[in-house]
């Protein structure tokens, strides 16, 4: 990791830019490395990930990592794989599920991240809050999005559904999911990702 990268990740461990609208106090959740070739993008932690400070230590980072094909010791290393969500901290709750991400995170933040990160090959697209902010041309729905992955190879990015339970009815809705889009997805981390 290069001295840029460890200064750039002290100075997000110490934002409070959003402080006051964080209803459990900032706690950034966020891992790089200059190293890593695959770059996940995902909305915000939920509270079990701001209380363990682990992203996707939750039941939506398992079926993440089923998704991928891959184990937890793989997922969670740091040199390979990037950890960057729209909003570092948790948003609070909504009447449906948490809130959005933060605004402020990704205008401020997401940038010079990217630039001490040279190395990204693949960068997974998880839910609408990352797809609308990074596809060029995006869809109207997530569905469409994710539908039409391929449009987005040559940008190196994959939009994928979010894997949260609350999920499911979208997941028994399209099939095709885990059918079509699923093994190409696991062969290029296969091919990207060194055991």
């Amino acid at each position: 990791m290069t001295d840029r990268l460890c200064q750039l990740l002290d100075e997000i461990n110490g934002c409070r830019l959003c402080e006051a609208s964080l209803p459990l106090g900032p706690h950034p959740v966020v891992r790089a490395s200059s190293s890593a070739k695959v770059l996940i993008i995902g909305q915000a932690p939920g509270t079990k990930v701001h209380a363990s400070g682990i992203p996707w230590d939750d039941a939506s980072g398992k079926r993440l990592r089923d998704w991928l094909g891959l184990p937890p010791e793989l997922f969670y290393d740091e040199r390979q794989i990037a950890i960057m969500p729209m909003g570092f901290c948790y948003p609070g709750k909504g009447k449906q599920g948490d809130l959005p991400p933060r605004p402020e995170c990704a205008p401020k933040w997401h940038q010079a991240l990217l630039a001490q990160m040279p190395n990204i090959q693949l960068t997974l697209l998880i839910g609408q809050y990352a797809q609308r902010y990074y596809l060029k041309t995006p869809f109207r729905t997530l569905t469409e999005n994710v539908k039409h992955w391929q449009n987005y190879r040559s940008e190196g990015q994959f939009p994928l559904p979010h894997p949260s339970p609350r999920n499911q009815l979208w997941l028994k809705k399209n099939t095709w999911f885990e059918e079509l889009l699923l093994p190409p997805l696991k062969s290029k981390i296969q091919a990207l990702i060194e055991r």
